[in-house]
């Protein structure tokens, strides 16, 4: 768990938590610390069931087993641990790549109050049909910055979720959206750089 680390202003500081994707390990995006402001935390979390060569944070849409509530028990036991450690931070903001974009925007959904930012990279939020976990008309009053962004030819993501993602988005938070040729379904160094300035513009600042 992440501590606080030590600054001469005295002050917290902000906390920066990764959710990796499908199959993969929370030592995935921490390979991203070096094109993040060093002002932040970071916590890279590891999802809660082992599948083939790595992690899953809930089974995929198309699979028989996936349902809404694997999706809210998996961000329950995020969530559970954030509240051991929020107060020990300025701040709390969450990054997730592909299937880790709908963990971080379902945390959102949940809290809103409790978080300043979300950057999602490659991925998409989960279609949540009114479920009571997720309060969608807080977000929307919250208005939380978010980045959100994708290759223009993703070969991942469907076409679904980049809709409804793009609709909730644009509705539910300040929405920052940024489209780059030839990324597929990937990080760029031009989009982190992107994202470094709006996590310093909307958080840092």
């Amino acid at each position: 768990m992440p501590g606080p680390a030590p600054n001469p202003s005295g002050r917290a500081p902000p906390l920066l938590v990764l959710f990796h994707g499908y199959l993969s390990h929370e030592k995935d995006l921490i390979g991203l610390a070096p094109m993040l402001p060093e002002e932040f935390t970071l916590a890279s979390v590891r999802a809660p069931y082992a599948m083939g060569p790595g992690y899953t944070w809930f089974p995929l849409m198309e699979d028989l087993d996936y349902s809404l509530e694997k999706v809210v028990e998996s961000v329950q036991q995020v969530w559970a641990w954030l509240e051991e450690v929020k107060e020990q931070h300025a701040s709390v903001t969450l990054l997730g790549f592909s299937m880790g974009m709908a963990v971080a925007t379902s945390v959102l959904r949940h809290r809103p109050e409790e978080i300043d930012a979300v950057v999602g990279l490659s991925g998409f939020a989960i279609q949540a049909a009114g479920h009571e976990f997720f309060n969608d008309q807080a977000t929307k009053a919250a208005r939380t910055p978010m980045f959100w962004g994708r290759g223009q030819a993703d070969p991942v993501i469907t076409e679904e979720k980049i809709d409804f993602t793009l609709d909730w988005a644009g509705e539910h938070t300040d929405l920052t959206k940024m489209l780059y040729a030839g990324m597929g379904h990937s990080v760029s160094e031009p989009e982190m750089k992107h994202v470094g300035e709006f996590l310093r513009h909307h958080v840092l600042d």
